[in-house]
């Protein structure tokens, strides 16, 4: 069973930063595409940033600048370092990896980690 475990969540005053880590359980985390989404209460989940297996980033507007999405594929872990945070940064924070299986593209979702960020 596939599992992603996200930590490095909390509360932090505006303009201070955090790194969120996404813990894969199996190897097949080199081969995945991921990504990082963020669900503020009452709104809908958006993207934040992915990366693909080859390395290559894509942003949201609102994280261009400020977070940095990267890899380690020999720690099988996903990282979000965000800097320059903002009240409107605050939401749970999810974990998304997508890969090839026998039976096509899943799809797994971590739990989520709560970021405040406060004014």
């Amino acid at each position: 069973q596939v599992q992603l475990v996200e930590s490095g969540g909390g509360l932090v005053q505006a303009g201070g930063s955090l790194r969120l880590s996404c813990a894969a359980s199996r190897s097949i985390f080199s081969s995945s595409a991921m990504a990082w989404y963020r669900q503020a209460p009452g709104e809908q989940r958006e993207l934040v940033a992915g990366i693909t297996r080859g390395g290559a980033t894509d942003y949201a507007d609102s994280a261009k600048g400020r977070f940095t999405i990267s890899r380690d594929n020999a720690k099988n872990t996903l990282y979000l370092q965000m800097n320059s945070l903002n009240p409107e940064d605050t939401g749970v924070y999810y974990c998304k990896q997508d890969y090839f299986s026998p039976t096509g593209l899943t799809t797994i979702w971590g739990q989520g980690t709560q970021v405040t960020v406060s004014s």
